[in-house]
């Protein structure tokens, strides 16, 4: 079953330019990977600090492949130290 994937984000003025670049890593990435068909990236019109990515995946597996998947681990560990807290993930199925 499909599942899409909300990736929420906080980031202070001064980070923006470094998470965007961190951001488009992980997308480069993911665009090679099983089960990966579509993402994007918002950014909250109320909130100039919160960013929420939304990718769509075949199946809650290839989602969770990607998760443990060790390059995206070192990237995702880079953004949570640039933001300072740990990014929240939610999978809804569709």
């Amino acid at each position: 079953m499909t599942v899409k994937i909300f990736i929420k984000r906080k980031v202070s003025p001064e980070n923006v330019i470094a998470l965007t670049v961190l951001l488009k890593k992980l997308r480069s990435l993911t665009l090679n990977q099983s089960g990966y068909i579509y993402g994007e990236t918002l950014k909250r019109v109320d909130r100039k600090d919160e960013c929420m990515v939304i990718s769509t995946w075949r199946s809650l597996e290839d989602w969770s492949a990607w998760l443990n998947n060790e390059e995206r681990i070192t990237i995702q560990s880079e953004i949570d130290l640039l933001l300072g807290e740990e990014t929240d993930y939610a999978a809804y199925e569709v």
